[in-house]
């Protein structure tokens, strides 16, 4: 099993967040996971990616060509990384900001509006982890249980009381999915 991803959006969205959170939970189910971070000019506001690959055998490039997930959360990262999906592969968009829909057959999409969401849940900055259980619940490579001890061990401390929220977030975006991918 071989599974590569990119996650992409604007910096201050919770990309590198969900990244790490996912190669982290992957590790806890047993797999080997490599996490590789990409930043644009700026931190905050600017594009930022990383890719996840995760494997049961040992990863020859952390760099994935053909992903076959991949997670965009604002329009340029629809643009750049929506023709790399694998044939198979799965697009998971932030419709509340991408006004873009996909024209290819040859890949499983779901859009869902991840910023209202998570502003719906009282905590708007979760909008990443809102797609992360969207991408997962298709994807069903990784257990919730990692992944909820995976947002434990990602959150900064100044960020843990805020753990809860995010389960939710996470929970609430796999419910989401799999209502419109049952």
């Amino acid at each position: 099993m071989l599974e590569e991803y990119i996650f992409a959006g604007f910096g201050g969205q919770g990309i590198m967040t969900i990244g790490i959170a996912m190669a982290y939970a992957a590790m806890l189910d047993g797999y080997e996971s490599a996490w590789i971070p990409s930043y644009g000019p700026e931190s905050r506001g600017g594009t930022a990616n990383c890719s996840v690959v995760i494997s049961d055998e040992a990863i020859g490039s952390p760099h994935p060509s053909h992903p076959n997930g991949v997670i965009v959360m604002n329009a340029p990262s629809f643009q750049k990384f929506e023709p790399l999906v694998s044939k198979g592969g799965l697009l998971v968009v932030n419709q509340s900001i991408v006004p873009y829909k996909s024209e290819r057959q040859d890949i499983q999409t779901v859009f869902l509006p991840f910023s209202e969401i998570a502003t719906e849940l009282g905590y708007p900055l979760a909008l990443s982890v809102v797609a992360l259980g969207a991408f997962n619940a298709i994807k069903k490579i990784v257990s919730d249980e990692s992944i909820e001890k995976a947002l434990d061990f990602v959150l900064p401390a100044h960020r843990k009381k805020y753990l809860d929220i995010n389960i939710a977030a996470y929970k609430e975006g796999k419910k989401r999915a799999l209502a419109l991918n049952p």
